[in-house]
């Protein structure tokens, strides 16, 4: 069966909007899900402002933001002065590990606004203590299911 380009620019186009309707920002969405979908994983800057029709500056600040969540690696090309950008082996994983560490410091955050409040029996202390204990019951289950998931990866 042959490759359906067009079919798949839409996929690319159409899992962007599902994520960026999740919060996830718009150009960084479109340039991890081509990668998702190249053949080895990995293209240069150039490739990718080619393959979504935008400028440099804007595939730069998508990569820098990917880089940043660790979701996508830069790697030195030998011989050129071009890096390609690439997924990790599991790049679903290595987002959601690189966000763990957030919820822990929301959940104490949280915990000091509580303390402010000073007002047990508020409702602005139950929503925040809801806050609280929502991102700490993430911080303590994601660990978990991590660890659920490479089961499950590799078995399949």
């Amino acid at each position: 069966m042959a490759r359906d380009e067009q079919a798949l620019r839409a996929a690319v186009e159409q899992s962007a909007a599902v994520l960026a309707s999740a919060g996830f920002p718009k150009m960084p969405a479109r340039v991890l899900m081509s990668l998702m979908v190249s053949d080895d994983g990995a293209l240069t800057a150039s490739e990718l402002a080619q393959r979504l029709e935008v400028s440099a500056a804007g595939i730069s600040g998508a990569v820098r933001y990917l880089q940043t969540i660790g979701i996508i690696r830069r790697v030195a090309q030998s011989g050129s002065r071009r890096d390609r950008y690439e997924l990790p082996e599991d790049p679903w994983y290595a987002a959601a590990t690189s966000e763990s560490r957030v919820y822990g410091a929301l959940a104490g955050l949280a915990d000091r606004a509580i303390d402010a409040l000073d007002d047990p029996s508020s409702t602005t202390t139950s929503r925040v203590r809801d806050m609280a204990q929502f991102y700490r019951f993430l911080d303590i289950r994601l660990p978990h299911l991590m660890a659920e998931w490479e089961v499950l990866r590799r078995q399949v």
